[in-house]
């Protein structure tokens, strides 16, 4: 049975959207291209054009990005929404893969819905975090509720985290986003992920707009616990999402870059590991550079510190020099503290 729970194994979204291109069987093989490239959860967004926008044409409804201008948002959301009569099977599809069906709700209504889907999680979309009432009919769900925090200001995420742990979010999840698109990788401050981990106590990960897969790695190695990118079959065909998604080759890569950096980040860690201890060896150590006789002073010409690491450490040098050998030490040979005496 597919479980979620935050840990320290970094949860990768592949968030599919309007990628689909409204193509009921293009969107189950892109659920299950998403698990061949290692995505641990498939996403997607439930609402209507009618459950986000009114079907008016004035100033207010115009699309004004360059991607998506000319149209109103009626219009554009019509090209963009998936289909609800699909979500039960795509959602059978993602649990016979092994991937964690995830859809971000726009309204109750989607709620309601999702939740006969019997769905592990809940998200709240960046636009929708101000939107305190949809929060708090989602988080008395009791499960695991998604913030994406794009826009936001400081206290507009603390409203949406107190109403999200106060109506009994089973755990809270904040995303740091800009909601760009796609975003600039100048704008996206991922300095602010350790300092919201610390400042609201709740694990933070990323939704990533920017282009390409290098915002995401670096987010993991600050203590990111979820990556979600935008993720296409190609971005030749043409969809309202596809220009800032990531193709199935690029995604693999993502899904194999945090990995790494999830083993290189590891624990925190002095001292030799268990590879490095045969490398000591190659540290410097004092040696007899020259054959010393019994009674001869050690010197600069006789000692010094040079490989292997086999000697008495290089920091000990002043305390060997001026000091009485006790034995014949030949040319080569690591010095010990009973080769000379303690007086000078």
């Amino acid at each position: 049975m597919i479980k979620f729970k935050i840990s320290s194994r970094c949860h990768i979204i592949a968030e599919i959207s309007a990628n689909h291109c409204q193509k009921f069987q293009k969107a189950v093989e892109m659920v299950k291209r998403a698990k061949e490239c290692g995505a641990d959860i498939v996403k997607f967004q439930t609402y209507t054009p009618d459950t986000l926008t009114l079907n008016i044409k004035n100033k207010y409804f115009e699309v004004k990005h360059p991607k998506w201008k000319g149209q109103t948002l009626y219009q554009l959301y019509e090209k963009a929404y998936t289909p609800w009569s699909w979500f039960k099977e795509l959602k059978k599809v993602a649990d016979d893969s092994g991937l964690i069906f995830l859809s971000t709700a726009f309204d109750r209504t989607a709620v309601d819905f999702l939740e006969d889907l019997e769905v592990l999680i809940h998200k709240i979309a960046s636009f929708e975090l101000v939107d305190l009432p949809l929060i708090e009919y989602m988080a008395r769900t009791k499960k695991p509720v998604i913030l994406s925090t794009g826009m936001a200001t400081l206290s507009e995420i603390r409203d949406a985290v107190e109403t999200a742990r106060g109506a009994g979010a089973k755990e809270v999840i904040l995303l740091k986003c800009v909601s760009s698109y796609p975003a600039r990788t100048e704008e996206m401050n991922l300095k602010t992920i350790p300092h919201m981990r610390e400042l609201f106590g709740l694990p933070v990960g990323i939704s990533d707009h920017t282009l390409g897969i290098g915002v995401s790695i670096a987010a993991v190695s600050l203590g990111a616990v979820m990556v979600e990118k935008h993720f296409t079959l190609s971005r030749k065909v043409k969809s309202p999402d596809s220009f800032f998604s990531l193709e199935p080759e690029e995604f693999k890569q993502l899904v194999s870059n945090i990995r790494m950096v999830e083993k290189a980040t590891g624990k925190i860690h002095y001292g030799p590991t268990e590879s490095e201890k045969e490398s000591k060896v190659f540290r410097r150590s004092l040696f007899a550079v020259r054959d010393i006789r019994k009674g001869e002073i050690l010197s600069e010409e006789n000692v010094r510190s040079i490989r292997p690491g086999f000697g008495l450490p290089p920091k000990y040098l002043r305390d060997v020099l001026g000091k009485r050998s006790k034995k014949s030490i030949p040319q080569g040979t690591p010095l010990q503290w009973d080769m000379f005496g303690r007086g000078r």
